[in-house]
């Protein structure tokens, strides 16, 4: 049973399993006690200190609410996070996931300075920038929320609004806006300017993020290096295009010596 939903853990997006799980076990501790909340939030004070403690900007996203909040918030987590990791032409590269979620991540933090609004876990509205850009490639599709079906494109109004239900709403509301705002811009930056502005994409996925995310070619193991050919499709770094073997002989397998 347990290698049963090992291997499914593993089957998973890569980026999704790993911050959704991250981020589970982050929340978990903190919510019961085995962690205190002060090392994870965000505060601009603690950036300007010496040394500066720059994993708040990460582990500002790493946190849900409590009680059922924290099955809901990893479950959206996961479920837009992976929609943009499979499948989605606007994405086609894990480099591509990852500047958006640093994009994204970085003008939320901007706009919550900016406004000088109090917050400092930043989840939800990483969750909703999500939300609203996986919708926007689904016009015309209908989706669930809640049990009430909805155009999808609405799906970000949607998780807005249901804030009005519960007590403080309003608050949970100007967090959610912020991603909703961060979202907009990249989606007006990346697609709507060079598609019907004719401007250029200034989104596009810098190198370094790229050199960052590839899998190096050299992989160092406890039983062995591995080496990973620069193009494994055509055979270049293999040396299965190489030989003076015609190609219908390189497919008879390996020859056995006889005598």
């Amino acid at each position: 049973m347990s290698e049963n939903l090992l291997d499914a853990f593993w089957q998973m997006p890569p980026i999704a399993r790993t911050l959704t799980a991250v981020t589970a076990v982050l929340s978990l501790s903190v919510h019961l006690g085995l962690l205190s909340a002060s090392w994870f939030i965000h505060h601009p004070y603690y950036l300007w200190k010496f040394p500066p403690q720059i994993w708040r900007l990460v582990t500002c996203y790493l946190i849900t609410g409590g009680g059922l909040s924290m099955l809901f918030d990893s479950y959206f987590l996961y479920h837009y996070l992976s929609q943009m990791e499979i499948g989605n032409p606007r994405f086609p590269r894990k480099a591509d996931v990852v500047w958006y979620l640093m994009f994204i991540s970085g003008t939320i933090l901007m706009i919550n300075y900016l406004v000088d609004l109090p917050f400092h876990t930043f989840l939800r509205a990483l969750i909703l920038a999500m939300a609203y850009t996986v919708t926007q490639d689904q016009r015309g599709m209908k989706a669930t929320f809640y049990f009430i079906t909805i155009p999808a494109q609405l799906t970000p109004i949607a998780m807005i609004l249901v804030n009005l239900l519960f007590p403080g709403g309003h608050i949970a509301m100007l967090l959610q806006l912020e991603g909703f705002v961060a979202a907009h811009l990249y989606d007006f930056l990346a697609r709507i300017w060079p598609e019907f502005g004719g401007g250029r994409n200034v989104l596009a996925t810098p190198a370094f993020v790229t050199r960052l995310v590839q899998t190096p070619r050299v992989l160092e193991r406890g039983f062995g290096t591995a080496v990973r050919p620069e193009d494994a499709a055509s055979g270049s770094s293999s040396g299965a295009s190489r030989g003076p073997l015609p190609d219908s002989w390189r497919t008879r397998g390996r020859g056995q010596r006889l005598g």
